[in-house]
């Protein structure tokens, strides 16, 4: 990796101070990394160090995450999301922008080239289209009332939760390795000391907001969603690892409301297969793009 590393900035969205990171090259054609869940701009570094090169890649942090501002009340709606996403391409004054997304980035991405075709080259989406059918299902038989009220027993039981404190930033990135085994020592490093912030005792911190963990109880109906899908025009690649959590789009049924998509599924990969995979990644997409 280069020493420099990227530039750090930041746009306004919804009166909150989100921030990105800008890796150069402003000649080149602009090119947007969008992290998932829980995760920060700076996992994209290795992918952004392979493609700065070719391209003015910027890669922010969603509301909430990294070094974004957290939302005041905790909203953390898709329509947020989509809407800071949508600000940040309208910021950053770009006709067409391509796109390389993961998991809820992957989601956020895929309805905002869904809502505006024209604004998007091509798009990359790794394992994100929301919840499979079967979980979708599970949640409508719920019921709208039942999902509002645990909603609400959630967001209290959030807001009572203090940030988990680890006495060093190794305990922090011991917990990195914990959680994702696919990870090589030097990525959990690097993902650990851009993730993780000093509290004011010492102690170290995830820089997420808890209230991240509380999905919100409405959401656009699935039907609308899937018309999003098939609104989409641009060349759509997405990814699907076997040992992940995520279900597969084609054995699901979800791909076959993409136009113009086609899916890779890597062995030996879970739901970061960017790093599990990264060669054979970064081939795929160089490819693709």
């Amino acid at each position: 990796m280069r020493t420099t590393g990227p530039v750090s900035n930041s746009f306004i969205s919804q009166r909150l101070r989100l921030h990105y990171v800008d890796w150069g090259n402003r000649e080149a054609p602009p090119l947007i990394l969008q992290h998932g869940g829980r995760d920060h701009c700076r996992s994209w570094d290795w992918v952004a160090e392979e493609l700065t090169k070719d391209w003015h890649v910027i890669a922010p942090d969603l509301r909430g995450h990294g070094d974004s501002a957290w939302s005041p009340e905790g909203h953390y709606g898709m329509d947020a999301f989509v809407y800071d996403f949508a600000q940040l391409v309208h910021t950053l004054g770009h006709e067409q922008v391509t796109i390389v997304s993961h998991s809820l980035g992957g989601n956020i991405a895929t309805r905002f080239t869904g809502l505006y075709p024209e604004k998007v080259r091509k798009l990359v989406n790794i394992e994100g289209l929301g919840p499979s059918p079967e979980l979708r299902a599970q949640a409508e038989a719920e019921g709208a009332a039942n999902r509002v009220r645990k909603w609400i027993e959630d967001k209290r039981k959030a807001s009572a939760r203090l940030p988990r404190r680890y006495p060093t930033l190794a305990a922090a990135y011991a917990r990195m390795k914990e959680e994702n085994g696919f990870l090589s020592d030097e990525q959990a490093r690097h993902l650990t000391v851009h993730g993780a912030s000093r509290n004011e005792d010492g102690t170290w911190s995830w820089k997420f907001d808890n209230y991240l963990n509380v999905w919100s109880a409405n959401d656009m109906p699935h039907a609308e969603q899937i018309k999003l899908w098939e609104a989409i025009t641009c060349p759509v690649l997405m990814f699907y690892g076997t040992d992940s959590f995520a279900s597969n789009p084609e054995k699901d049924g979800r791909l076959a409301h993409f136009p113009t998509a086609s899916l890779k599924v890597y062995e030996k990969a879970g739901h970061w297969l960017h790093h599990d995979q990264f060669d054979r990644f970064m081939s795929d997409i160089r490819e693709f793009l």
